[in-house]
This record gives structure tokens, C-alpha cells and sequence, in this order.
């Protein structure tokens, strides 16, 4: 992570306001986002654009939700990229180098 980025991460998880932020965006999920997501799937709105999922190879979250791309396909108009990441929940941190090319290539198209 480096010295000045775990410091803005400190600064930030010490920030009251911060972390409220934080929690509200998750508070949100099953509330205002599951109303948003059930009112797009009535008016048949999909996704319109190129979609990569990405998820990290050492994360639980295939265990939690299955595969990620079946989850995003009835969501979007065109197949679904994927990538897995070799890291941990924080690929950005843990595989900074592998997460940029595999951006780069998606968005080169």
C-alpha cells in the first residue's frame, strides 16, 4: 500500500464523517438500492455498455454469491468480461500491476 496511502486510509477510517459515509453505502444496499435495482429490472433497463467483473482469486465472494459473471449477465445487454485477480479482498493494494493490465486490455477493447 506505501507509507502515504495507508496514511490517507488512516486519516480517512478516523474521519466520523467518513465512516458514516461508509456505513450508509452499505446500510443502502438492501433498501435503496434493491428498490432502484427492482424498478429497473420492471422497465426491462439493461446495462448498455462493455462490462468487465473482476474479483479477487483469495476473497470469499464466489462462496457468498456464486459466479460473479452469472450474477451480472441478466443485467447487462452483451456477454460479460471477466477477470480474477490474483489477491486478496484489496486488489487494488495487493495487485496493483496485474489489476491495470487487465483494465488497460478491457478498455483498449
Amino acid at each position: 500500500m506505501g507509507e502515504e496511502n495507508h496514511a490517507d486510509a488512516v486519516a480517512a477510517v478516523t474521519d466520523p464523517r467518513t465512516v458514516r459515509a461508509m456505513v450508509e453505502d452499505y446500510a443502502a444496499s438492501p433498501h435503496v438500492d434493491r428498490a432502484a435495482d427492482e424498478a429497473d429490472r420492471a422497465a426491462g433497463r439493461l446495462v448498455e455498455c462493455p462490462v468487465l467483473v473482476g474479483w479477487s482469486r483469495h476473497d470469499d465472494l464466489e462462496d457468498l454469491y456464486g459466479d460473479p459473471v452469472a450474477v451480472w449477465q441478466p443485467w447487462c445487454r452483451d456477454a460479460v468480461a471477466s477477470a480474477v485477480i490474483d489477491s486478496g479482498h484489496h486488489m487494488a493494494e495487493q495487485a496493483p500491476e496485474q489489476l491495470a493490465a487487465t483494465l488497460a486490455r478491457f478498455l483498449r477493447g
